[in-house]
């Protein structure tokens, strides 16, 4: 499938989108005649309908904890599952200028859609603006980019959801213990990501009067988790709850909680992997909650940009177009939903 890359075919685009939002307006309010708002709309049949083959590029960080492995996985189960869809995997890597080059090689390869999880999404901005000027739509999973003009669409886990839903669920069972002793055990504290978890977290806690009391950073690593939380369980002598921010981390966590004998707390993870929720179904572990961070988001990204390489919209909008921003839910784990989660999730 050929994607147009001239600028007057741009132009022309963004012309007949304009004049179709035009005709839709002159058709509510003219004469009172009725619009048909359903005229273009794709079914979801339609949109599972083969159509013209879509090559799209797939490039994301290195898979060296489960979520990534996950997120990998899932977006080539997700190219697999539609017959008009060739994938090209870019080995993955934590090197920014190696991920530059893997775009570059996209664009260069005449692709018809690129998905993109950067490994930092500041350093990959630039040339993911180079490939949707190139007339490539660019679809930006899990670390936002520093320019809107960077992507066609972005598809997002709710990072500063997330530390809400974790600081409510503390709230909620922590009522009227003012001086509660509140941990957090965040990941890469230099990634955008972590800052908005802690911000998150930090804002529920605040609005019934709590705050963090320790916290310590590591890396989504079960070695960094466990370093760090033998450091905090240290320096801490009483603790009542633990926010830890990522659950492949908290492998290391829960081992260091183990070897430390600490049991005087309640500890809620994040992401939503399957040894924690294994933990939160046994009931025997300080590990009772964890929070959602959905590993599916490049398999979305995927089905994405299928549509919008095909001119297809999504079938349950009116609107007849592709959403340009899609922030996924952060819903919390504990024992009495753990089985209606547990399938969706992954191996740490």
């Amino acid at each position: 499938m050929s994607v147009t890359r001239t600028s007057r075919a741009r132009m022309l685009v963004m012309a007949g989108a304009s004049l179709a939002v035009a005709g839709l307006l002159a058709g509510c309010t003219a004469g009172g005649s009725e619009s048909n708002i359903t005229e273009n709309q794709n079914s979801a049949e339609e949109n599972a309908e083969a159509g013209d083959t879509v090559v799209i590029g797939f490039s994301g960080p290195a898979a060296d904890h489960g979520w990534l492995g996950a997120i990998n996985s899932a977006a080539i189960a997700a190219a697999e599952s539609y017959p008009d869809v060739e994938l090209r995997v870019a080995e993955g890597t934590n090197d920014a200028n190696l991920q530059i080059s893997q775009v570059e090689t996209f664009v260069n390869d005449g692709v018809d859609a690129i998905v993109l999880l950067p490994t930092d999404g500041a350093a990959l901005t630039e040339a993911a603006t180079a490939a949707m000027e190139a007339g490539i739509p660019v679809i930006n999973v899990d670390r936002e980019f520093s320019s809107p003009f960077a992507a066609r669409a972005t598809i997002l886990g709710d990072n500063y959801g997330m530390g809400v839903s974790a600081g409510t669920y503390i709230c909620e069972r922590l009522e009227g213990q003012d001086d509660a002793v509140i941990a957090e055990i965040a990941g890469i504290d230099s990634l955008p990501l972590t800052q908005d978890r802690s911000a998150g977290f930090a804002d529920a806690l605040s609005d019934c009067g709590l705050e963090v009391t320790n916290r310590v950073a590591a890396d989504f690593t079960i070695q960094g988790g466990e370093a760090v939380t033998s450091q905090l369980l240290s320096a801490a002598p009483e603790i009542d709850a633990i926010w830890n921010h990522d659950d492949d981390q908290g492998v290391g966590v829960l081992a260091a909680i183990d070897a430390a004998g600490r049991d005087e707390f309640f500890m809620v993870g994040g992401a939503g992997s399957a040894n924690a929720m294994r933990a939160i179904q046994s009931g025997d572990s300080v590990l009772e909650a964890t929070v959602i961070y959905p590993s599916t988001q490049a398999a979305d990204g995927i089905a994405l940009a299928r549509l919008i390489a095909q001119g297809k919209t999504m079938s349950d909008l009116y609107t007849p177009s592709v959403a340009n921003r899609i922030v996924l839910d952060a819903p919390v784990v504990t024992a009495d939903n753990v089985d209606e989660y547990i399938q969706f999730a992954f191996e740490s």
